[in-house]
């Protein structure tokens, strides 16, 4: 079922009779919010790389392996290269430059 549904659904309870459904409500507004604590610890774990990333890329391109074999033993536990890729890939777009290849290359914006 779509999250928006879900919405609807406890919406449309809480109108009709908030007291009557409060469990139902309570259920789904937890399914609603079930992985926003697993979210909020991603994003607290790739805050926590972001400036070992940056103060190691500089302006010549590196790959994710030579990165990683840099900062490998700076980052906190959990954190792997798998991670460093997203992070290089997915997020601070605006900060980080891709510098295609075979391997791709990474280096400051």
């Amino acid at each position: 079922m779509k999250r928006a549904t879900l919405y609807k659904i406890a919406e449309t309870l809480t109108v009709f009779d908030a007291a009557l459904y409060a469990n139902e409500i309570a259920e789904i507004n937890a399914e609603l919010s079930k992985g926003e604590a697993q979210k909020a610890k991603n994003a607290e774990a790739y805050e926590a790389i972001h400036d070992i990333i940056m103060e190691n890329l500089t302006d010549a391109p590196c790959t994710v392996a030579e990165l990683w074999e840099v900062i490998e033993d700076k980052v906190p536990e959990g954190i792997t290269k798998n991670k460093v890729q997203y992070a290089l890939t997915h997020l601070w777009q605006d900060e980080i430059v891709k510098v295609e290849g075979k391997p791709n290359g990474y280096r400051r914006a």
